[in-house]
C-alpha cells in the first residue's frame, strides 16, 4: 500500500477527475468567453464573424455600461463600509449572549438559505408605496410615501439594503466561529486586569479576528461584482437603467438581445475587474493579516 501511494501515477489518477471538472467548467468557459468576445454572434447561427476588439470599444463607449460599473462599485462600498461593520457588531453581541445563542445564530442565518426570488418578493411588499411597512412607518411621522423601487434616487439603496439583509447572517456565522475559537483565558485575564467589555472587544477580540474579517471583505467584494439575481427580481435594472449592474447588463445583451459576442465581452470585463479588485485588496490589505497566533 505504501509503495503504491509513493507512485506518481496513483496521485495523478486521484486528481484526474477533479482536474477534468476544473478544466471543463472553469478553464474552458474562460477561453470560450474570451474567443466569443472577439466576435459578432447571436448565439444560434453557424455564422461567427471575427470583429477584434470592437465589442470592448462599444462597451467602453456605452454610458449604460459605466452606470452598471458604478452600481457594482456601490455594491462594494456598501458591503465593505456598512455591511461588514454591522456583521462584526452583531457577531460580538451574539458571542456575548448567555442564553439561546443557537437560536440567534439560526435566526440570522436563515435569510442566506432562502431563495433570492422569495427575498425579492418579500422586500417588494415592504417597499410597496401604499401598503409597505416602510411607508407605513413614514406615514406615522407625517412623511409622504416614498417610491422605493421606482424612484431613481432610492432604487439602488433599496436593493443594497435587501442584498445586505440576505447575506449578513452568512458572514455573521463565519465571524462568530472565529470569535468563539479565541481561548477564553485571554478574555478572563483582561477582565481580571480591569478591562471593560468594550475594551476587551476592541483590544483583544477584534485584532484576533482580523484574518476572518479580511476573508469576509474579500468574499463581499467578489459577491458584489457578480450581483445579478436580486436586481433582476426587484427592478430588472430599472427604473431607466439606474439599478443595472454589469451582470444584468451582460444578460440583457447576451440572452435577451441575442448579442452573444458582446455579452461575452462584458463577461470578460467582469472577470478582469473582479480579478483586479481582489488582487489589489490582497496586496494592499489582506496579506498583512493572514495569520494570528494566540
Amino acid at each position: 500500500m505504501n509503495k503504491s501511494l509513493r507512485n506518481p501515477l496513483v496521485f495523478t489518477l486521484f486528481i484526474l477527475p477533479a482536474l477534468l471538472l476544473f478544466l471543463i467548467f472553469f478553464i474552458y468557459p474562460i477561453f470560450s468567453s474570451l474567443y466569443y468576445s472577439l466576435t459578432s454572434w447571436n448565439g444560434v447561427s453557424d455564422t461567427v464573424k471575427f470583429t477584434g476588439l470592437s465589442n470592448f470599444e462599444k462597451a467602453f463607449g456605452d454610458d449604460r455600461f459605466w452606470v452598471s460599473v458604478k452600481n457594482n462599485g456601490w455594491f462594494i462600498l456598501f458591503s465593505v463600509f456598512i455591511q461588514v461593520p454591522l456583521i462584526v457588531l452583531f457577531s460580538l453581541l451574539i458571542a456575548n449572549v448567555k442564553k439561546l445563542k443557537g437560536l440567534y445564530k439560526t435566526a440570522v442565518f436563515m435569510p442566506s438559505i432562502m431563495s433570492t426570488a422569495v427575498i425579492g418578493i418579500l422586500w417588494g411588499f415592504i417597499y410597496e408605496p401604499n401598503i409597505g411597512l416602510f411607508n407605513k412607518v413614514l406615514g406615522i411621522v407625517g412623511i409622504e410615501p416614498v417610491y422605493w423601487l421606482s424612484d431613481e434616487r432610492f432604487a439602488m439603496l433599496s436593493i443594497l439594503i435587501t442584498n445586505a439583509w440576505q447575506w449578513t447572517g452568512f458572514y455573521i456565522v463565519m465571524v462568530l466561529a472565529a470569535i468563539l475559537s479565541i481561548p477564553g483565558e485571554l478574555d478572563e485575564a483582561a477582565a481580571i486586569d480591569g478591562a471593560s467589555r468594550f475594551q476587551r472587544a476592541t483590544r483583544i477580540t477584534l485584532p484576533l479576528i482580523v484574518p476572518i474579517i479580511s476573508v469576509v471583505i474579500m468574499l463581499s467584494i467578489a459577491g458584489a461584482m457578480k450581483a445579478a439575481d436580486i436586481v433582476i427580481v426587484m427592478t430588472k435594472g430599472g427604473p431607466a437603467g439606474s439599478t443595472e449592474v454589469m451582470a444584468t447588463y451582460m444578460i440583457k445583451y447576451a440572452i435577451t438581445n441575442f448579442k452573444y459576442g458582446y455579452g461575452n465581452a462584458i463577461a470578460v470585463l467582469i472577470f478582469i475587474f473582479t480579478l483586479v479588485v481582489t488582487v489589489l485588496y490582497q496586496l494592499l490589505f489582506a496579506r498583512r493579516n493572514e495569520r494570528i497566533e494566540y
